[in-house]
């Protein structure tokens, strides 16, 4: 809130004066031959009477505030972008399950960092693919990142066939990002397996990503030896199974030499939020916030309640304190 027109406040200062004076002044008296009458009831008129003044007073107050333009601003942001475009690409395959980070299943950890890391990155354009058996774009290249975030929360096992499509989610992923005008474009490829589904192998989504100029970082999670996966038995319920890690770390180092990129092992959450971190500061975005404030003129809230304090005093002086002419 802010005043416009500040110097109009200075009217308080008479209607300050005003009211000195109206604490100050001695009340009239009428003269009564026999004044019993009057000591059966309270005396609180002299107080009453000073009622109509005080409401006077202060709807005059509202009204010097009125005058003085109240203002109430809105903020609002226009970001000049020269970020970078980014498809997130992530594995929703069964084997993400795997309860061996911190605290819950490899998927529910790769959700976490992936948010922290699009919070980050102000003035990119950021989008989503799945994959398992198949491939699924969840979020087209969108500013919005409260959407975006969204989504990613909404993320859950069983969206797709069974399976780990890698070349299928990478070439999903780089058809989002082909036709993007952004000078760079990345995609951030994370999986736990080795590519088991799809008609696209991983080395020939790399060539295609290559051949637009699409940078790929690989992220392979998992941790070495056999993990605990849940297992829901219709009959004993949900038990847990020991499986060994399947990661083609090869592969995904494949990819990202072809394209550029690099490749990270996270054996841990802490991992994962460390390589986030690294590929945040490899790639830097640079943008430009404009902000402005549209105000909106709140008068009305003084002058309103100056109105119904003046009623109100008129209505008493008139039907309650009536006084003798």
């Amino acid at each position: 809130m802010r005043f416009a027109s500040p110097l109009y406040l200075l009217l308080l200062v008479p209607l300050a004066a005003l009211l000195w004076l109206e604490l100050r002044k001695r009340t009239g008296a009428v003269l009564f031959s026999d004044t019993s009458f009057f000591r059966s009831f309270p005396n609180r008129g002299q107080r009453l009477a000073r009622i109509p003044s005080a409401l006077a007073l202060a709807a005059l107050a509202l009204m010097a505030a009125a005058l003085a333009r109240p203002q109430q601003g809105r903020v609002y942001e226009e970001v000049e972008s020269r970020g970078i475009d980014i498809m997130l690409c992530l594995d929703v395959s069964g084997t993400m399950q795997a309860e061996d980070f911190s605290p819950r299943n490899r998927l529910f950890v790769a959700k976490e960092r992936a948010k922290e890391f699009v919070a980050k990155r102000a003035g990119d354009r950021i989008g989503l693919v799945l994959f398992a058996g198949q491939a699924l774009t969840q979020c087209p290249l969108s500013f919005d990142r409260g959407i975006l975030s969204g989504l990613i929360d909404r993320i859950a096992f069983g969206l797709l066939p069974d399976g780990t499509a890698i070349g299928m989610g990478l070439a999903a992923a780089v058809g989002r990002l082909k036709d993007a005008r952004s000078k760079d474009r990345i995609v951030v490829l994370l999986t736990d397996g080795l590519n088991n589904a799809g008609e696209v192998d991983p080395v020939t989504a790399a060539r295609l990503a290559q051949s637009y100029g699409i940078k790929v970082y690989c992220i392979g999670v998992g941790s070495k030896g056999p993990v605990p996966i849940p297992v829901d038995d219709p009959l004993w319920g949900r038990r847990y199974v020991q499986m060994a890690a399947d990661l083609d770390m090869k592969a995904l180092d494949e990819i990202a030499a072809i394209t550029g990129g690099r490749a990270f092992l996270a054996t841990d959450a802490s991992g994962l939020k460390l390589i986030y971190e690294e590929i945040d500061r490899m790639e830097p975005t640079t943008y430009k916030v404009n902000r402005h404030t549209v105000y909106a003129e709140k008068a009305g809230l003084f002058l309103v309640p100056a109105g119904l304090l003046l009623l109100a005093g008129l209505l008493l002086g008139a039907l309650v304190l009536r006084r003798l002419p």
